[in-house]
């Protein structure tokens, strides 16, 4: 390391290589603040805690099967429907607790039109676990 001296020399050029001391003294006193303060992070209160049991409320929400054939007819577990008819089932079955979830099955050339219906009914009804269902493809 070159250090500077208070002697003047004629032919004073800059000094080209870094001062490493100052670095070395602020990595220095961070790590006499790391080494202080660890401690004092894993401190831990010992606590004696009750000990209590329940059971878990598992209760599986009710399946609505819905269809949309390719014509826009409704389908609600298999039986035929028409949209008023749809509208009041969504809507008893929003009033239920844990809330139904609805299993969408729409044809695959029926208007975008039947199932933004079917979804905006479904939402009026209090509806809102809706889930499409698709086949994989092959």
């Amino acid at each position: 390391m070159a250090f500077g001296s208070f002697e003047r020399k004629t032919s004073s050029q800059p000094m080209a290589e870094i001062n490493m001391v100052p670095l070395i003294d602020v990595v220095l006193v961070l790590l006499v603040i790391f080494i202080v303060t660890a401690p004092l992070l894993t401190n831990v209160v010992k606590l004696d805690l009750p000990k209590a049991t329940a059971n878990a409320d598992l209760q599986k929400p009710e399946k609505i099967e819905f269809a949309i054939d390719a014509q826009g007819a409704l389908f609600w577990g298999g039986e035929r429907l028409s949209r008023e008819a749809a509208l009041e089932k969504f809507a008893e079955a929003g009033r239920k607790r844990p809330q139904p979830e609805v299993y969408l099955r729409a044809d695959a050339t029926v208007p975008y039109r039947y199932v933004m219906e079917t979804l905006a009914d479904a939402s009026k009804g209090g509806l809102s676990k809706i889930a499409f269902v698709s086949e994989p493809a092959r």
